[in-house]
């Protein structure tokens, strides 16, 4: 793969979502990023994971069989980063944990990711996203007024706050390990990282412009001008019109009465405006607003299905969406001027690449032939 990251070799001891994402960010940068898959496979890691695993040479090692970790140290030695995402302590009990991996290759970066951290009192607890970003109080903060706190898919934990902090922090360490010759371990929390995420709204409320009431802030519902309506179509449409002069171009265009509804931070107005707002949009299809108001200051735009997004001008313009062996998929993002990524390949099959992958690292075809019948590897 051509890209940016080029020339970088990093193990992936393979599991399920956020790792195999932060995989896919890596490989579609052009790193050659070696999925470690179990020998009999993982179910787990199957529906949904096509797209994620794209880019990879495929291998599958026994971890649990000592000839397999052993395999895994060898490959550590022609590697520039590893990454997993095992409760803290398997790895080393696997015998592939970091000061191993060290002892054979020292500048070599070790990538951990779980939801709680290497450390803490929950470091052990099982988890999932809702978890993680409840604890970092970015679930309490999404909603609506009155409402439950709602789940943003697992895109805020597992994928923004894991495996994008992850894929980050590798990056950063393999720019240290250049200058200073040495290796370093990232301990990527889901918690922190999707607290991260709410940098600005930790500084909103310390400035006392954001509060726990959720629903009734700028950026969550509670501002009509930054909302979701329903059009006559039964689709949807968004509008963020923030600015003073987006909020009146918004108004001039729905053609609200200026003298009621052109105080736009009038915040005992925003119910009212809320409904007009909803029997407004109601009014014309999907369509029909797209025609009035896409492209415009109003900042506008339709809300679009996955069925639907690579079909928009915009999108197709930019080739924002591919299809890969049949799939439909994003585009490896972002872009580059010199270096650009380059066409994904669909995920290969288990074991695909495993002879391969041991050729390059020395190991003679007899030695590839006795690990495959130990049970230590499989060869597709």
């Amino acid at each position: 793969m051509p890209g940016p990251l080029a020339g970088y070799r990093i193990l992936e001891l393979a599991g399920i979502g956020p790792g195999p994402f932060c995989g896919m960010m890596l490989a579609d940068m052009g790193a050659e990023v070696i999925r470690v898959d179990r020998p009999g496979g993982n179910p787990m890691a199957e529906l949904g994971h096509e797209v994620m695993f794209r880019n990879r040479r495929a291998v599958a090692i026994d971890l649990k069989n000592p000839r397999g970790a052993e395999t895994i140290l060898k490959l550590c030695e022609h590697a520039d980063a590893i990454f997993e995402g095992f409760r803290p302590g398997v790895a080393e009990r696997l015998g592939v944990g970091p000061d191993a991996c060290f002892a054979r290759n020292p500048k070599i970066v070790y990538g951990r990711m779980t939801g709680w951290g290497q450390s803490g009192p929950l470091a052990q607890a099982a988890g999932h996203d809702i978890n993680y970003i409840s604890l970092s109080g970015v679930l309490h903060a999404i909603g609506r007024k009155n409402d439950l706190p709602l789940p943003p898919l697992n895109l805020v934990g597992d994928f923004g706050g894991g495996a994008m902090m992850l894929a980050f922090g590798m990056v950063c360490a393999l720019l240290e390990a250049q200058k200073s010759g040495k290796g370093q371990v990232i301990d990527a929390s889901m918690v922190e990282g999707s607290a991260a995420l709410m940098a600005m709204y930790f500084g909103f409320r310390s400035a006392g412009a954001f509060s726990d009431n959720r629903g009734t802030h700028l950026l969550d519902t509670g501002a009509p001008f930054y909302e979701v309506y329903e059009t006559a179509d039964h689709k949807y449409v968004s509008i963020g019109s923030l600015e003073p002069q987006f909020y009146s171009l918004l108004v001039e265009k729905l053609q609200l009465d200026k003298a009621k509804f052109g105080a736009q931070m009038k915040v005992a107005m925003w119910p009212e405006l809320q409904q007009t707002l909803r029997a407004k949009f109601k009014e014309k299809t999907r369509d029909e607003w797209c025609t009035l108001m896409e492209g415009s200051d109003v900042c506008f735009a339709p809300v679009l299905a996955l069925s639907e997004v690579q079909k928009h001008p915009h999108n197709a313009a930019r080739a924002s969406f591919i299809d890969v062996d049949g799939m439909t998929q994003p585009a490896p993002t972002p872009r580059f001027s010199r270096t650009p990524s380059g066409a994904p390949r669909p995920r290969g099959k288990l074991g695909t690449d495993t002879r391969s992958v041991l050729a390059d690292a020395g190991f003679s075809a007899d030695q590839i032939a006795d690990l495959e019948k130990a049970g230590a590897i499989r060869c597709a």
